[in-house]
């Protein structure tokens, strides 16, 4: 069964291309590198793009393309015709890839060192509309090749259509659980939180109006995008320098899925316009070498799973967060504490150090530790890297939609399985209590019937059709400080509900492992709130009320 992809593209009048050109690689393919010679633009087509529908070539025409005010002058690349990997990092590319599967999405930003990424998001667009007929889903060339073509339309299909039938419903359920007139919002005369009865003034009226709207919109969007499917398109923006790109194409090229190796050859023409002396390598045969290097590993790897866990059953977890490895916490306190007091030391040997706060009273070790976070008075305060001499290990279990949040983090390793349908899903109640229970299962079922068939055959290319309301396993390795970036960030009251309540439970096992150090972990927020980003909805208002 043929698909012609080249729908889901926007065409552009003969007026706009020329518009684009100078800015663009491109005008009339998915992936395109941004060559704008306005450095100031590229940061914020890249910060606009993760929060509209819209492509970010068409972005660009719409808010940029009459701002040359904006711009400032193109950065002059540094090109060497020898050098070692470091010198890759002085070429510096933009690019987009569009249309792309959230399974290629997160391979691709599995990368984690010299590339920055940007995704549409699924909390603020919804994934509903349809293109020439179609909705917005990757179809697989070789599942669209097989004879399971026309059960993974039908399971991607049903997905979407229930994604698209519930929303309306469940902003009806959600505005008449939590109403309006339930919530306070800014009254200019009484420079105040009024309750929205209360107010008067048309202007403070229609912001409460949007403020609620945006907020509910999103609440709806948050709960629904368990039923999208691996496969939904997306969007990606990647900054990042010449040597992160080489070893990022190298990756792709090596993939066993059919996207990651169409979408290297893409990347690398791209890239190859505008920084090629510093990707030239992922294509040669230094690069062919070392994907067969990957290559092998990887087999190895399957052989040796093969071998020693064949026998070994799969388990169910009823635990969303287990900390499965941590450090004996006087060790911990001892490592933190005579870090703290390593930088000034003044030639002082670490080890002697080690010894001498490993024998002073616990009060006292405690003494130092809490000094060092005493004066943290928001998140942005960060410990210190002392907080980096601790490791922990968590293992995950949570839906792949949560996944996707946590997997953006940086600063750790994150290993993890094959996605599928194995582990159940997670429905979220206020999915039942709308009465939109039934169709979210049957949407389920069908997508597990469809994976386990599909699977069989094709393990890697079935990952598409699960949704991601899936549990999905993975482990975390990261220290102390991390962990308190993480926790923080994550627990804030605008954050999804999913990825909140994991995070409080992340920090309330450091805590029992570690009491004293967590006590540096000053802003994780452990409440529950009803609409979550109505406090930052609020804030963004206000700040555009006041252009600022």
């Amino acid at each position: 069964m043929e698909f012609d992809s080249s729908v889901f593209l926007e065409d552009f009048s003969e007026e706009e291309k020329a518009a684009l050109s100078g800015h663009f690689s491109n005008a009339d393919r998915a992936v395109f590198a941004i060559t704008t010679p306005r450095q100031v633009d590229r940061g914020a087509l890249m910060s606009r793009y993760s929060r509209t529908d819209k492509t970010m070539r068409r972005v660009f025409l719409d808010e940029f393309a009459s701002n040359p005010d904006r711009g400032e002058e193109f950065y002059r690349k540094v090109l060497l015709e020898y050098g070692d990997d470091s010198v890759a990092e002085l070429g510096e590319a933009q690019v987009a890839l569009e249309g792309i599967s959230n399974i290629a999405a997160k391979k691709i930003e599995d990368r984690r060192i010299g590339l920055s990424y940007l995704e549409k998001s699924s909390r603020y667009v919804p994934f509903d509309k349809k293109v020439a007929g179609h909705y917005r889903y990757v179809r697989e060339s070789r599942i669209m090749s097989s004879n399971h073509a026309d059960l993974y339309i039908q399971a991607c299909d049903r997905s979407f259509d229930t994604y698209r039938k519930s929303l309306p419903s469940l902003q009806k359920y959600l505005e008449e659980r939590e109403p309006i007139d339930k919530f306070s919002f800014f009254d200019s005369g009484a420079q105040a939180e009024r309750s929205f009865g209360q107010l008067k003034a048309r202007a403070d009226i229609d912001a409460a109006k949007r403020i609620y709207h945006v907020t509910v919109r999103a609440k709806a969007l948050d709960l629904l995008r368990g039923l999208l499917p691996a496969s939904a398109m997306t969007n990606v923006g990647i900054t990042g320098n010449g040597r992160a790109f080489e070893y990022l194409l190298t990756i792709m090229y090596g993939s066993q899925l059919a996207e990651l190796q169409s979408l290297a050859g893409q990347l690398f023409d791209e890239l190859n316009s505008v920084i090629p002396s510093f990707v030239r390598r992922a294509n040669d045969r230094h690069g062919q070498a070392l994907q067969q290097y990957m290559a092998k590993t990887g087999q190895e790897v399957r052989d040796l799973v093969h071998r020693h866990l064949s026998g070994m059953q799969a388990e169910p977890r009823p635990d969303k967060v287990r900390l499965v490895e941590h450090e004996d916490n006087t060790t911990a306190e001892v490592k933190v504490a005579s870090a703290v007091l390593y930088e000034q030391a003044e030639g002082r040997p670490l080890e002697k150090i080690m010894q001498y706060v490993r024998s002073m009273p616990q009060a006292e070790r405690h003494d130092i530790i809490r000094s060092y976070t005493k004066h943290r008075e928001n998140r942005r305060h960060r410990p210190g890297r002392a907080y980096e001499m601790v490791d922990c290990v968590f293992e995950l279990f949570t839906n792949f939609g949560m996944f996707r949040d946590l997997h953006r983090h940086r600063v750790l390793t994150m290993e993890r399985q094959l996605l599928s349908t194995r582990h159940g899903y997670d429905m979220p109640a206020e999915i039942g209590d709308a009465g939109l229970g039934r169709d979210f299962a049957d949407c389920m079922d069908f997508a597990k019937q469809a994976y386990e068939t599909i699977s069989q055959e094709m393990p890697e290319e079935a990952q598409y059709v699960v949704n991601f309301a899936y549990r999905y396993p993975y482990f975390i390795k990261m220290n102390l400080r991390e962990a308190c970036h993480m926790i923080e960030l994550r627990t804030a009251p605008q954050g999804h509900p999913d990825y909140r309540r994991v995070c409080q439970e992340m920090f309330s096992q450091i805590r029992h492992a570690h009491p004293v150090l967590a006590e540096g972990i000053k802003f994780a927020d452990m409440n529950s709130y009803e609409l979550e980003r109505l406090g930052s909805e609020k804030r963004t208002e206000r700040k555009r009320q006041s252009g600022a």
